[in-house]
């Protein structure tokens, strides 16, 4: 139910690894810092990973309503739904494509959302079916393409934002993690996975680049602590580059509202 949703944002990357997941929990986080009504769809099906980041429990179910539609889950004020919330975590999700896209579907069409102004959803890695279906059936409001700085996610990114574009899905910008690294013991800072890659492929394809984050164990410590940074609030900084790539989203989406939404083209 997805007929008072404003806008649907996807988080996505070209690769596992890159920090897509903590990137989409904690723009949601920053959304409603900036006074937002967000939703958080988890749209890795086979590898659902928000329950754990927000801190819900695992045995945690949504409320069913007139036995068809779901109640989203209410995490530090986000409204989140998961298939984390149907299944329990030991087990796997043994699923060929359409099995996937259809549970994706049915969690699109049946849950609650209710008003919202953002619908962030974090999205599988890759550019297979899953991103089809939702850009097929979601009509996406634009994309947050994630990566990090090296060769080889930088062209897995590429890939990422070719496929939005040909799916006439507008690309929001680039967020890069694990920009850089600060030595806890002399402060020294150092780009261990190269310098720029994020602002280059930004600049190739017309888009922006959102932000950089650093690679700190913080961010990963307190994601696995179900209290991600933007609920954490340690690290003042940290929060604040959150918070500057939610206004720049936010204000990308403002300035596309009207667009009549992606058109699907198959070749």
């Amino acid at each position: 139910m997805l007929d008072q949703v404003k806008f649907i944002i996807a988080v996505a990357s070209g690769k596992g690894g890159v920090g897509k997941s903590t990137t989409a929990v904690n723009l949601a986080l920053a959304l409603k810092a900036l006074d937002k009504r967000v939703g958080l769809l988890d749209a890795d099906i086979y590898g659902p990973s928000i329950a754990m980041m927000l801190g819900v429990s695992p045995d945690q179910r949504p409320e069913v309503v007139d036995q068809k539609y779901f109640k989203p889950v209410i995490a530090h004020g986000l409204a989140t739904m998961s298939m984390a919330y149907l299944i329990t975590e030991k087990t796997p999700m043994v699923w060929r494509g359409p099995m996937a896209t259809g549970a994706l579907q049915q969690l699109l069409d049946q849950t609650q959302w209710g008003e919202l102004d953002v619908l962030v959803v974090d999205m599988p890695p890759g550019t297979g079916d899953i991103q089809l279906t939702l850009s097929q059936k979601a009509q996406l409001s634009g994309a947050v393409i994630v990566t990090t700085p090296q060769n080889i996610a930088l062209l897995d990114a590429e890939k990422g934002i070719e496929m939005f574009l040909k799916v006439k899905v507008p690309v929001l910008g680039i967020v890069e993690n694990m920009a850089t690294h600060i030595c806890s013991q002399c402060g020294h800072e150092e780009s261990i996975f190269g310098q720029g890659g994020g602002a280059d492929v930004a600049g190739r394809y017309g888009t922006a680049l959102l932000g950089s984050l650093p690679l700190d164990s913080s961010i990963r410590e307190q994601g696995d602590s179900g209290s991600p940074p933007m609920i954490a609030q340690t690290d003042p900084q940290i929060t604040q580059r959150y918070l500057q790539i939610a206004r720049a989203v936010w204000s990308q989406l403002n300035s596309r509202d009207g667009d009549s939404g992606p058109e699907i083209v198959f070749q």
